[in-house]
Formats: structure tokens, sequence, C-alpha cells
């Protein structure tokens, strides 16, 4: 039986990098219980990481005696701010080959047959489309044989809804598959990456109560009020700190906070991490006013060099374009960033190239390496000036920001437009379902006697 060393536990991680050249890390072996018969079976845990991504633990457990055998992956990171939702149309057999990281927490619908696999009836697993699809059909069929016994009609029905779960995987006619993760651990891949992919949507949502329970998060009853007049006047002055955990590591760890005016622009929120056990750092921008009336599409024409140096604020709504490459990141991929030019266009190229799980190990191609490789290298001629651009920071909520050099007089090579926001965008904002017109009245008013 493999156990986890005392030179492991020493350096830092239990968690390691995928690899087939390190014989010491062996997988820890454990007794347990089979299932099926009720004799002893052997469990192997791997804990590891999937380079780029997070800390998983793959289990496997095999029976001598009947030989049912059974694998499962779980999700070791921490659960992420705001939860995800992927919206995939397929409409080829290509489609059906994408990977999917599908963690338990994670919920999958088909609505074109009304077919839904709740959270938490399903372990975590590492697949593709396809493989979503058989596992899908497997377990309906595990109980067929009492039902036609038991419940004939049952049955019947429940094949013919086999059948058509069958039928998905030839593409006569699209369906849309849609994996809504309140946990933000599940993942979709998108083979055309860097660019943007037409038949994937992804969107960033905020965790219910009910999603919290669920999740195991402790919810938070005591709401802070808003700090008023000297308070607010404190934290301008002062960088408050406070204790987390590292995302890396989970270690201890203290974020500072610092309440920042950017000239010509807003009041915004700074947040920076700093771990002491494995050196991760990290920052964050959050808009500290309202959200705009209107939104901004900020356009850049980058001519020189001494553009990467313009002061940067991208909001956690904002989205970059870059139209000469084809390339769009959509929402909150980055977060919120206050930052230059150049660093946004540096975390672009680290997230789409050196930081993107589908280039490494097996599930790696060489077109695939390749058309990654040429997007980062066109990245890196924008930053020394040698590649004629547009960047343009889309942000619905008006909360985004760029340098004007030129300030207060225009920037001739920067256009900044404000435009009236889609039902759709201000559905991805959640302003459709606010209401606020009379709320002090109809709220915190008491009606009087006759009043209606």
């Amino acid at each position: 039986m493999s156990v986890i060393s005392e030179e492991h536990v020493r350096g830092g991680s239990v968690f390691k990098d995928i690899s087939a050249d390190d014989d010491d890390w062996q997988p820890t072996e454990i007794e347990s219980l089979c299932m099926n018969c009720y004799k002893n079976g052997t469990t192997r845990l791997l804990l590891t990481k999937i380079p780029f991504f997070k800390e998983i633990i793959l289990s496997s457990f095999s029976c001598a005696n009947c030989g049912w055998t059974n694998t499962e992956i779980q999700s070791a990171g921490r659960i992420q701010e705001q939860g995800v939702c992927y919206t995939l149309k397929v409409k080829t057999k290509e489609d059906l080959n994408r990977e999917v990281v599908k963690a338990d927490s994670a919920t999958t619908r088909i609505p074109e047959l009304d077919f839904e696999i709740p959270a938490f009836t399903q372990k975590g697993s590492l697949s593709t489309i396809e493989g979503l699809l058989d596992r899908a059909v497997a377990g309906l069929e595990q109980d067929q044989v009492v039902r036609r016994a038991t419940h004939p009609e049952v049955a019947v029905k429940i094949e013919e809804f086999i059948q058509k779960l069958r039928k998905l995987k030839e593409v006569e006619n699209e369906f849309t598959l849609v994996i809504e993760d309140p946990s933000g651990n599940s993942f979709v891949e998108n083979p055309v990456a860097p660019q943007k992919d037409e038949a994937l949507t992804v969107a960033f949502f905020k965790r219910t109560v009910q999603q919290d329970i669920q999740l195991g998060i402790k919810a938070d009853d005591d709401l802070d009020e808003e700090p008023a007049g000297n308070d607010l006047e404190t934290m301008r002055n002062e960088v408050l700190t406070f204790n987390t955990n590292c995302p890396e590591c989970n270690a201890p760890a203290s974020t500072n906070m610092k309440l920042v005016q950017i000239p010509h622009f807003k009041e915004v929120i700074i947040m920076a991490t700093n771990c002491d056990s494995c050196g991760h750092r990290t920052n964050e921008v959050k808009s500290g006013g309202a959200t705009e009336a209107l939104g901004t599409k900020i356009t850049l024409h980058i001519t020189d060099p001494s553009d990467m140096t313009r002061d940067l604020l991208k909001s956690e709504t904002c989205a970059v374009i870059i139209p000469e490459l084809e390339f769009e990141l959509g929402m909150a991929a980055l977060g919120g960033k206050f930052t230059t030019l150049e660093g946004l266009l540096k975390d672009i190229k680290d997230l789409t190239v050196s930081k993107n799980p589908f280039i490494c190990g097996d599930s790696s191609t060489a077109d695939r390496i390749q058309k990654l490789r040429e997007f980062g290298e066109k990245i890196d001629k924008i930053i020394v000036g040698e590649l004629d651009v547009h960047v343009i920071l889309d942000d619905p909520a008006g909360n985004s920001y760029l340098q004007n050099v030129y300030a207060p007089e225009p920037d001739p090579e920067m256009t900044v437009e404000k435009y009236a926001r889609s039902f759709q965008q201000n559905e991805e904002l959640g302003l459709n379902d606010m209401k606020t017109e009379n709320y002090e009245e109809k709220n915190n008013v008491p009606a009087r006697p006759g009043q209606e």
C-alpha cells in the first residue's frame, strides 16, 4: 500500500502535476467494501493537478471477486466566487468530441428533450459530450429489467426516451446542451480558442442562498451597513487588511483593500492577495459606484509601443475584443483588473496559451498547439508595436476605463461610445428583475388608514 510520504508533505502541497516520470508519486491504495458483492475490494486514490487548471482527486475502485469497477473525479480546489453556465449548440458530430469537466454540483439539461440531470445525482467526471450522453443512457438502462417486470408501461416509455438520447449522437438535428454549475468548477472545451466560439455561450452568475447551502457555504446574515462620513473617509486614506485563504494552495493569507479615485473617472476598490506559503499573488478590482445608465464601448487604435503604458481598468462585466485577430474575451473571464494595456495583453496570452488546460497531455493536438502559439506570437508583436490593431473594451455596465494621455483634450486614437443596453445585457447584469421605482414608499412607509 502506498502512502503520502513525509517528503511530499514537507515539499508544500500534496497535489502534484500529472507526470509519468515521477515513480515515487504512486496512488494510495485502500481496502474498501464492494457495493456489488459486499466483499472487500481495492480503492486507489491519486491527488493530482490538471496542468493550469485545478487540483483534483482521482479515485478508482476494482473488486477481484466479482470484477466490478468504478472511477470518479472530484474537485479538490476551492469553490469559485461565481457560478458558471455553459450553453452549447451541438451542430456536428465533431461537437460530440468536446472535452467536458463536469463537477458533481453541476446540473445538465437538454431542453429539446425536456431532459435534466440534477446536481449531486452523479459524481464528477472528465469526459466528452458523447460520454455524457452515454452515461445518461447507462443510468436510465440500469433498472430496466426490474421495470419490465413490475411496471412494463413505464419501461416502454423509458426505452423510447433512451432511443431519443441515442439518436442525439447522430446529430441529425441541432440540439442544446446546458451545464450549470454553482461551484464554478465545470468546464466545456472551446476547440477554436483563442477565437470566440459561436456555438458556445459562457455566463457567470451569483449563487442563491439555497445554492450556497447545497455547496456547504455558510450564509452570512450580518450585512454591514454602508460606512458613512468619517468611516468612508478613513477607508479612502488607509489600506484595510483581512484574513483569507490562498486560491492556489489554500494556506492562510492576507488580502489588502483600498479605495482609489481614478482621475477623470470614478472611485474603485482594489484588492490584492499575497501568499507567503507559495508566493502566489493576485489582484482584483471592484467598481465603487453603481451600474451606469448606459454601456460604454472604448476603442483604441494602437499606433505606438508607448500605448502599452496606458492605465486600464477592466471591470468584471467588460469584454475585450481584438477584431484583427478575430479574438473576443467574454465577461468575467479575467475578473476585474486595474493594470496597463500591456498587462492586460499579457494576461490574455497567459489565459489562452500558457494556462489553457487543453494543450497539455493527451488532450492536446498539434494543430491546436500551433494555432495557440501563433496567437501568442501575435500578442507579443502587438506589445512591441509591430502589429497594427484595435483593442475594444465593451462594458455594458459602464464601469471600465482606458487612460486618455491627452486629457482633458480628446484622444485622436481613442473613441468612447455610450450605448443603450439590450434586454439580454440587462438580463446578464440582473437589472431586468430589479425594481427601484418608489421602493422607499412601498417597502418602508406604512400605509395610513384609508390609503390604497
